[in-house]
């Protein structure tokens, strides 16, 4: 079971769900099973498969932005209520690193902690919605890994699942609430979660420890905002806006802060409604590009 964030730029808040070790049972019994007169494949007889391992990784849920917009006028306020654990995701856990010893440094978090939105909450910080949202994904595994199919014991047994996640604490947190939903409270041992140092993370595109990575990117992000029809559409968003050009505001900063106004039901400014078509399609732009360069 992985918590992970794919870096602070990246904004997907759904989790994937995947079943590794029932999809490869089942294909190597289905791909031995012969094929029909015509062509088609004959139905796998279900009692003859057995589950044994399931994966789960997933990403964080709901949080406030990392970044505010430039103008004052134009942010929402981050109230600190929204911060509010719902009672029913509690559950308690420790952190320790994959060596077994403490709980390593965040520099992640450190750095979320300068930055202080309107209203008083820290930047990137799982909400009160955040927490629902991977406590219900919880629930979901319940149903599917403990209900449906007895595979996991309806208490946290830390003998079947192991729990990794990277050290940023909204993972943590998410991580909590979805066990929260997952076993409903009830352990039978110790719940432990185990993380790395940041320089030595495998679970996002570790720039700080990636030579090659880093050098890939920088100037893919440095420029992905001047591409044909991007540079053209950010200008006309920011001049709606009244946002300087040299304010460092970007499609992914003004995505960013359009999607974390609308999970948590804010309201956003105006014109950032209005722009909100163009802003999504030109962050998905604009992330490709990073990714894949001109190809």
């Amino acid at each position: 079971m992985i918590a992970r964030a794919f870096g602070a730029r990246l904004w997907a808040p759904l989790g994937v769900l995947v079943s590794l070790g029932y999809y490869l049972q089942q294909r190597r019994l289905a791909l031995a099973h012969p094929r029909a007169a015509d062509g088609q494949q004959q139905p796998v007889d279900r009692n003859l498969l057995k589950l044994k391992m399931v994966q789960v990784v997933f990403r964080h849920g709901a949080r406030s932005p990392l970044k505010p917009l430039p103008q004052q006028e134009q942010q929402v306020e981050w109230n600190p209520r929204l911060l509010e654990v719902p009672p029913q995701t509690r559950f308690d856990y420790t952190v320790t690193s994959l060596a077994g010893g403490p709980k390593p440094y965040s520099p992640f978090d450190s750095t979320y902690h300068k930055t202080v939105l309107k209203g008083g909450m820290f930047a990137g910080q799982l909400t009160s919605v955040g927490m629902s949202q991977m406590f219900a994904l919880g629930e979901r595994l319940r149903k599917n890994y403990v209900e449906d199919v007895p595979f996991l014991s309806p208490t946290f047994d830390p003998q079947e699942v192991f729990v990794r996640s990277t050290n940023i604490y909204r993972n943590l947190e998410s991580t909590r609430c979805l066990l929260a939903g997952l076993f409903r409270y009830q352990k039978e041992g110790p719940i432990t979660i185990y993380t790395d140092e940041a320089s030595s993370e495998v679970l996002y595109p570790n720039y700080q420890n990636c030579w090659n990575l880093r050098e890939r990117t920088r100037s893919r992000t440095q420029t992905a905002s001047l591409q044909p029809g991007i540079s053209e559409d950010l200008k006309k968003v920011r001049e709606g806006m009244g946002i300087a050009s040299g304010d460092g505001v970007d499609f992914l900063l003004l995505f960013d802060n359009m999607a974390a106004e609308q999970v948590h039901g804010l309201p956003s400014c105006p014109m950032l409604e209005r722009f909100a078509r163009v802003i999504k399609q030109r962050a998905v732009d604009v992330a490709l590009y990073v990714q894949n360069g001109d190809r």
